[in-house]
């Protein structure tokens, strides 16, 4: 079970939760547990950080924030996401039907 909390960077906040069983129905209150379910399937290791010495494109994706807390395949998750810079907005967007229900994922590195 994993719970979601996104921040819009305005004082909003909003928090699911999901659960992806191995042998069941995705559920909890997300919007789109199947499609969140889906993105984290397959994400070759969703919840990795950024490495520290890869090179990113300086832009900026907006100020929303995102926590997910709880457990993966049997791992414990504490993973923090932002849109500071092409690697964290291409990391965000890996996971955008987890993090924003209703958005395909997509990839991209945003290394330069």
């Amino acid at each position: 079970m994993l719970t979601i909390t996104v921040t819009d960077g305005a004082g909003t906040s909003t928090t699911w939760t999901l659960t992806c069983p191995a042998d069941g129905e995705p559920g909890g209150d997300h919007p789109d547990p199947a499609g969140a379910c889906a993105a984290l399937d397959a994400a070759k290791d969703p919840f990795a950080p950024v490495p520290k010495d890869l090179m990113c494109t300086q832009v900026f994706g907006g100020p929303e924030t995102a926590t997910v807390r709880g457990r993966w395949r049997d791992s414990d998750v504490a993973a923090t996401f932002k849109r500071t810079d092409g690697c964290e907005i291409a990391r965000w967007n890996r996971l955008a039907p987890l993090l924003q229900p209703g958005t395909a994922a997509s990839g991209g590195s945003g290394a330069t």
